[in-house]
């Protein structure tokens, strides 16, 4: 039997109301006190059915994707996580035992991060199935690391392994067996506790979300420099070069392919060994990719350090 829309809160999500900035869900609004020497951090993403997740996938995979992409642009802030509101457009298929999965989910990574769910809306659609989350954070006031601060002189780094997402996507559309590279596709990794250790040390940063040349383009551009990305340098996973190769175009690939949803950010040289240290405390792999320059835009640099030819640098929407 299906649940009415306020069984669905009562029985489904408000046990996920643990914080009392959420009112259990009993009201309209919830409430978030001030947090003294702070600034509030938000953020709101959506995913859709078969555009960023399958159909047949997991419940309780499509949840924590859509709650971590929201958590990993406030990881890129600097930011510590706090709470979130969810918005589900639910299609006539999706039934109780669905939502129970996905409620589990959320529940899974709220206790991993720390997070509360503190309201939003449930609709009816005749179309795909939309989910979208604001999350919200907090972070020491003017310690927030935004896309404006890069430097000519500056280097470059980024966190864990790039265009493992791209080649789980790969491997589900071609029915190929791949585990480590789905589950990156499905459960993205917000780095969290990297992002904090990164106060003090990153002149800029952001979530790599739509491809990493893409992504580092907003930081140029923002921060009116030229980045220029060594393309040997670039961090691909064992179970990627396995899957794609070690050729050029697989490179290519994965410096254009999004959903990797590390952080790519910049530091002055003088900050080299402080940015080792925070991924060793947040154990988390960085790699250092490239190099900040005067100039306008971005490029990949061939081993001979000659700009390769890209002809799309990252996902577009529209």
């Amino acid at each position: 039997m299906r649940l009415s829309e306020f069984e669905i809160i009562a029985k489904v999500f408000a046990p996920l109301a643990t914080s009392p900035e959420a009112l259990g869900l009993k009201d309209d609004v919830a409430l978030l006190p001030p947090r003294e020497g702070h600034e509030l951090v938000l953020k709101t993403d959506a995913i859709v059915e078969g555009v960023d997740f399958f159909p047949n996938d997991p419940p309780g995979t499509i949840a924590r994707k859509a709650l971590r992409v929201n958590l990993s642009d406030l990881a890129a802030k600097g930011a510590r996580p706090s709470g979130y509101l969810l918005t589900l457009a639910l299609p006539r298929h999706i039934d109780t035992a669905w939502l129970r999965a996905f409620a589990r989910g959320l529940a899974a990574d709220q206790n991993e991060f720390g997070v509360s769910l503190c309201g939003g809306d449930l609709s009816g659609t005749p179309g795909p199935l939309t989910i979208s989350i604001m999350a919200f954070g907090y972070v020491p006031k003017g310690r927030a690391i935004l896309r404006s601060g890069a430097k000519a002189g500056d280097l470059v780094f980024v966190s864990g392994t790039v265009g493992d997402s791209a080649g789980g996507l790969a491997a589900l559309r071609r029915k190929r067996r791949a585990d480590r590279l789905i589950a990156r596709y499905r459960v993205p990794q917000p780095r969290v506790a990297l992002g904090q250790k990164l106060r003090g040390i990153a002149s800029a940063a952001l979530d790599v979300s739509d491809g990493l040349l893409a992504d580092l383009g907003h930081i140029a551009d923002v921060s009116k420099v030229h980045i220029a990305i060594e393309a040997a340098r670039i961090p691909l996973s064992s179970s990627l070069r396995k899957f794609w190769g070690e050729t050029r175009n697989a490179v290519l690939r994965a410096v254009t392919s999004g959903d990797d949803y590390e952080i790519a950010f910049t530091a002055p040289p003088s900050k080299r060994a402080a940015v080792l240290r925070a991924a060793k405390a947040a154990r988390t792999p960085v790699a250092e990719i490239g190099f900040v320059m005067h100039g306008r835009g971005i490029a990949l640099l061939d081993p001979a350090g000659k700009p390769m030819k890209v002809a799309k640098k990252g996902w577009e929407h529209f």
